[in-house]
């Protein structure tokens, strides 16, 4: 259960993209080799991996949406396993490649296949498959962190320097380790317990020694997709994580954390919890969303008491009703005298979301229009940022709305038949969208929080204890309510 090789690739949509990190593992490769035997493919060059990867995500030929060699129905699916065909190879092929899309980021690795090539072995059966993308997941997490935010230039550079020591630590010669790599840290060495002490688990690689602390991280995350008609329901949902750092010494550490709700919050529901929870009172697993709602749910305190991994990890995740989106949208765009169009947007934030943002943005993509010609749009709060190029509109909210908590934005735009612009086959005519951006630090939009004083650890140590809560958009838009737009008969539309 080895892995043959591993890259990291930065990208932006319709570009050549860059190969910022690569491994390979020779010893791993023999054995590649010697089980492959007259079909053995090797793994190419950087430069020979970049375009059948991006072309087989789908992010190189914009214009080209459908590709017989990718797209073509009588292709066997074989997903999250990727085949790529390598150039000047007649014939060759690499199979399975994993990847892993997030910020500007492709993580992307060639796991051992210890099978004949053909006929091919079924996924569930290669355990490697499992390891590897457990080791990309893990990867990605040292990278982006629990945010999950777009990493670029310095920040990036930075993050990549230790990645080898780290990968020479927690994938020791190809071969993954139980231990994933950890954000901003490199995974604790081994240490052996003193005799008569407890037993150290398998799945634990080494015990911490330090001074203890304690992270506590909640993220909300609120998507919603807006129609402005009376005819389609607007859709939203939030979705909850809960991720934690703990740095405390002794073989199984007990920690308690406490999730707490304002007395009229909705009750937390689809509740998963880490397997290294040890207790859970079963009416916190009962409720579930798809269930109608009796008002008889569990409404908390909810207690998850836990033996902690070393490394980072999401100890519970969950979803809430609420009654409203945290903003509400209003987006009409009119054909005027061609090639003219007519926008008008108001936002208007909802009195329970804290006027308080990180940051706060409205993206306006114009598609099959040609570029951005003139531009006449005014707005009553924030700044306006033109992008000709990508024919986009970028409304900067900034920080607070206005005390009416209503922003609006209005004018006309016009485009040149010169140059063309971003194509998509979905909104065409009228059809279009807004898309909001933003974060909103230390709130929820369900009311959930973890108090510092109601994480408890029993350890002789008097603990750091760090606790922190966001709210995040995520797949947040707002449609165009004078066009066509594309209807969900699910939750969302994603």
């Amino acid at each position: 259960m080895s892995i043959r090789a591993l890259w990291i690739i930065t990208h932006e949509k319709g570009q050549s993209g860059t190969v910022r990190f690569s491994k390979r593992y020779p010893t791993v490769e023999r054995r590649a080799k010697s089980l492959a035997g007259a079909q053995y493919v090797a793994v190419p060059e950087d430069c020979e991996i970049l375009h059948p990867l991006l072309t087989e995500l789908g992010l190189t030929d914009p214009d080209k949406p459908f590709l017989v060699s990718r797209d073509d129905c009588a292709r066997p699916q074989r997903s999250p396993a990727l085949e790529l065909r390598l150039e000047g190879r007649a014939g060759g092929a690499l199979w399975p490649v994993l990847a892993l899309v997030q910020g500007g980021l492709i993580l992307a690795c060639l796991p051992l296949v210890e099978a004949p090539p053909e006929p091919r072995p079924p996924l569930p059966g290669l355990a490697s498959v499992s390891q590897a993308l457990s080791l990309l997941a893990g990867v990605q997490g040292f990278l982006c962190g629990p945010g999950g935010g777009r990493l670029e230039g310095e920040a990036l550079a930075s993050r990549l320097a230790p990645l080898p020591s780290v990968l020479l630590q927690v994938c020791p010669l190809g071969t993954p380790l139980d231990s994933p790599p950890q954000a901003g840290a490199q995974p604790a060495p081994a240490a052996h317990s003193p005799a008569g002490a407890q037993k150290q688990p398998a799945w634990k690689a080494g015990l911490y020694r330090g001074r203890a602390a304690v992270t506590v991280a909640l993220s909300e995350m609120a998507r919603s997709t807006q129609y402005g008609r009376r005819s389609r329901q607007d859709l939203w949902d939030v979705h909850g994580s809960v991720s934690c750092k703990c740095e405390v010494e002794g073989v199984l550490p007990n920690v308690t954390v406490t999730l707490s709700l304002p007395p009229n919050g909705s009750p937390l529901q689809d509740i998963l919890v880490h397997p290294c929870v040890t207790s859970l009172d079963a009416s916190l697993l009962a409720a579930s969303s798809v269930d109608d709602s009796d008002g008889s749910a569990f409404s908390g305190p909810y207690k998850f008491p836990f033996s902690p991994p070393l490394e980072q990890f999401r100890l519970c995740s969950y979803t809430s009703q609420v009654p409203v989106p945290p903003i509400l949208g209003s987006y009409q765009l009119k054909e005027e005298e061609e090639p003219h169009l007519r926008v008008s947007v108001t936002l208007k934030l909802h009195e329970s979301v804290r006027n308080s943002f990180e940051y706060c943005e409205a993206h306006l993509p114009f598609f099959n229009r040609g570029q951005l010609g003139n531009v006449d749009v005014k707005v009553s709060s924030g700044q306006l940022e033109v992008s000709k190029e990508k024919s986009l509109l970028v409304w900067v909210l900034g920080q607070k709305f206005p005390k009416s908590r209503e922003a609006s934005l209005g004018g006309t735009v016009g485009f040149s038949g010169q140059l063309s612009g971003p194509a998509d086959p979905l909104c065409t005519g009228l059809t279009a969208y807004i898309k909001l951006y933003f974060r909103v630090p230390d709130m929820t939009l369900s009311g959930c929080s973890v108090d510092q004083h109601s994480v408890q650890i029993y350890s002789t140590a008097k603990p750091r204890i760090t606790t922190s809560r966001e709210l995040v958009s995520a797949e947040y838009y707002i449609w165009n309510s004078t066009g066509d737009a594309p209807v969900s008969s699910g939750l969302l539309m994603l």
